[in-house]
């Protein structure tokens, strides 16, 4: 049985490494299709796709339980596109990002999962 100090701890972590994944995958998709491998020269439309992301980000500073259980659902969208584009773009530095980009969604998911999981403990009954 977990004590509540070692529960706080381990969401505390959680709520760090959700931070820092959702806000790398943020800037991983905003520099991978402005600067490095757009798919269009001189950047295209498609970092649009990070607008999702930005939409979520004030619930995960604030830590909203909600927010993290829908993260969890949309980070799969972006680990798609990156195993996706990861298997079939040509360009080696597309495959490189794309493989990042996979990294940090499983990272991003474990973390959200782990967080939101931590208020689903169930409350044991004194005998």
């Amino acid at each position: 049985m977990s004590s509540t100090p070692d529960l706080n701890s381990t969401r505390q972590k959680a709520y760090w490494v959700s931070v820092v994944s959702l806000l790398g995958l943020i800037a991983l998709c905003v520099v991978w299709e402005l600067f490095v491998a757009p798919i269009r020269p001189g950047g295209s439309w498609l970092v649009l796709k990070v607008l999702p992301l930005l939409l979520i980000v004030p619930g995960i500073f604030k830590q909203r339980v909600r927010t993290y259980q829908a993260t969890s659902l949309l980070v799969w969208l972006y680990f798609a596109e990156g195993a996706t584009r990861a298997s079939s773009d040509p360009a080696l530095a597309s495959q490189l990002m794309a493989g990042l980009e996979v990294l940090l969604t499983v990272v991003l998911f474990a973390s959200v999962s782990v967080y939101a999981r931590t208020y689903k403990i169930p409350k044991v009954k004194a005998a």
